[in-house]
């Protein structure tokens, strides 16, 4: 019961405690994300000692492509009142960030700018050009985005084989028109059976479906599980791992892809160096086993 009381109490106090934002055309100084892909965004274009904190999931090696940077900075759990004694006059994040928490430090006057997810490479480029104009470090932003662009050339140039590949996840889901994912398998020079299938976003690829589509490689990678688990399930399937033997077979972590940045390029390298092997020799240590 104290401890409810205190929690009210804190609360309280902040909505009288003024918020010490500043107005959105002042360069920020202390700058806290909330979010891990505004995390990343933040930590690749901010000045130094301009962003104060980042998520504690920026520190997650499965859910970032930047953990050892995300060291530098004080971690956050995207509570209001945590961020609150942060005094930030600048907070960033993602457009599916608990809502309740951004109403209330909106309300108490904070300066909150959102981001969308990115559904494709213009998307990273537009959400990386903003978060140079939010953070008032526009050539830093454009700096970033010519050099992905001359990655992205670099893997236009090669010519892989053009395999049929299949993005298969736990619960048996996948990746079709409209994501991130999938514009990472055609950047490979790759072919996601999902197009030819009619499927759009991320949405459900039964095995037998996946089977029947005969794909020359299975890109994806199962999920890290303590104990046995329904959603891995779907990769012990004994007519997966018959599949699985047959084709190739490459990785495509979710650190990579799970946020767009100059770091999803990497994905795609991934996929096309596979593609450009033998295709009848697996490569070792990238199965999706």
């Amino acid at each position: 019961m104290i401890g409810r009381r205190w929690y009210v109490a804190i609360l309280a106090g902040l909505f009288l405690w003024p918020a010490t934002a500043r107005p959105a055309d002042v360069t920020p100084r202390r700058v806290v994300s909330m979010n891990v892909c505004t995390d990343q965004l933040a930590m690749l274009v901010a000045r130094p000692g301009q962003l104060h904190s980042v998520s504690y999931l920026a520190s997650d090696p499965e859910s970032s492509a930047m953990v050892r940077e995300a060291a530098a900075y004080v971690p956050n759990h995207a509570l209001a009142e945590e961020i609150f004694l942060m005094k930030p006059d600048l907070i960033l994040t993602g457009a599916y960030t608990t809502r309740t928490t951004v109403s209330l430090l909106r309300r108490l006057g904070f300066r909150v700018e959102e981001f969308q997810p990115e559904t494709s490479f213009n998307d990273v480029r537009a959400n990386i050009r903003r978060m140079g104009d939010v953070l008032a470090n526009p050539q830093r932003a454009s700096e970033l985005v010519a050099a992905m662009d001359g990655e992205i050339a670099a893997l236009k140039g090669q010519k892989p084989l053009p395999l049929r590949t299949a993005l298969y996840f736990a619960n048996s889901y996948t990746s079709g028109a409209g994501t991130l994912v999938s514009e990472v398998v055609d950047l490979a020079g790759l072919v996601n059976i999902a197009d030819g299938l009619g499927l759009a976003g991320t949405a459900r690829l039964p095995l037998e479906l996946l089977i029947l589509s005969r794909p020359e490689l299975l890109a994806g990678v199962r999920p890290r599980q303590e104990k046995p688990a329904l959603a891995g399930q779907n990769f012990d399937h004994p007519a997966y791992r018959a599949l699985l033997s047959k084709v190739a077979a490459a990785p495509l972590e979710d650190r990579l892809t799970v946020c767009g940045g100059p770091f999803t390029v990497e994905a795609a390298r991934v996929l096309q160096n596979r593609a450009l092997q033998d295709r009848t020799h697996p490569a070792d240590g990238t199965t999706l086993q």
